[in-house]
């Protein structure tokens, strides 16, 4: 896998890890991490609220881990993404391969063009791939949803840039609707490899130096990739509450309010997740939604990492 990993050309291998909400590209990095790959891996996470989650949710590893939190990677904060690169190409101990997860609902394309327009990170950095996970359950919908005139649909785009695409959970799906979302997947990006997978476990060799990033294609897709003054829209009807709060929770009282939101309210909420302090456990317990369907794990599983010692057992729900 190291070995795979090599670029003749001295630069890092960059990877873009991008899908819609809950998609379950967070579950991908972990994966990623846990793997025995010998790569030093720097992981750039981008959340679009100002409550973080995924700092917790990422499990703990050796690995550089770079927060960016309220705003999107492909608009906001884009100048964020840039000073961090700029400084992991100037530390000493280089990274073997880099690691962008954006948001839900970022457009990876101005992402990708941040290592073609900016000549530092173009001389140290070398985009891999576009790895764009699929949450073969609900992502139907997000497809076909009709958008006002000059507003994106950033499930579609996340698909049309991507080099490699994750269908995940084909666990959750029959035969026909599996069928179904692979054909408008190739529909959309036919270039693009298709890898099933379930709980986005996949053979690191597939997705990591595999120098699949084509200039050219995107440049066919879109002729102002490069155009730096080029702007996007992103759906104003989609929004995002953080909560982030001290204190011990009742686990029944949450699972009961939890169960109560995603009945009435699930059909809206593209995505949920949340770290707990429960009453009685020195555990930290973390839970997962996407429309209706929700899990709850413990550190205690090996799901998520523990509370650190000394750290506060903060509360933080999104």
């Amino acid at each position: 896998m190291a070995d795979q990993c090599d670029n003749s050309s001295g630069r890092t291998p960059v990877s873009i890890l991008t899908g819609f909400l809950g998609a379950g590209k967070t579950t991908l990095v972990n994966h990623i991490l846990r793997e025995r790959h010998g790569l030093r891996i720097a992981v750039i996470e981008n959340e679009f609220g100002e409550v973080g989650v995924d700092d917790a949710i990422v499990l703990e590893t050796e690995e550089e881990i770079f927060e960016m939190n309220n705003g999107c990677v492909c608009c906001t904060v884009r100048g964020d993404l840039i000073r961090i690169l700029e400084r992991l190409g100037r530390q000493r101990t280089g990274f073997d391969h880099v690691l962008i997860e954006t948001t839900g609902l970022a457009d990876p394309g101005p992402v990708a063009q941040t290592f073609f327009v900016s000549e530092e990170i173009k001389a140290k950095f070398e985009l891999d791939a576009i790895i764009t996970v699929v949450d073969a359950k609900h992502a139907l919908p997000h497809i076909q949803e009709e958008k006002p005139e000059g507003v994106e649909n950033e499930c579609v785009e996340q698909i049309a840039f991507a080099d490699k695409i994750l269908l995940n959970k084909v666990d959750l799906v029959a035969s026909e609707e599996k069928q179904a979302m692979l054909d408008r997947l190739k529909a959309i990006n036919s270039g693009a490899e298709v890898i099933e997978t379930t709980q986005s476990q996949v053979d690191m060799s597939r997705i990591l130096g595999v120098k699949a990033f084509d200039l050219g294609r995107i440049l066919e897709m879109d002729e102002e990739f490069l155009n730096t003054d080029g702007e996007h829209q992103h759906d104003s009807s989609v929004g995002s509450v953080g909560i982030s709060f001290e204190g011990e929770l009742d686990l029944t009282a949450l699972n009961n309010w939890l169960s109560r939101l995603l009945e009435r309210r699930g059909v809206d909420l593209f995505r949920s997740k949340g770290v707990a302090h429960v009453r009685g456990s020195d555990a930290r317990h973390v839970f997962h939604g996407v429309h209706m369907l929700m899990t709850m794990s413990t550190s205690d599983e090996g799901a998520v990492r523990p509370w650190k010692p000394g750290e506060p057992p903060m509360n933080r729900l999104v």
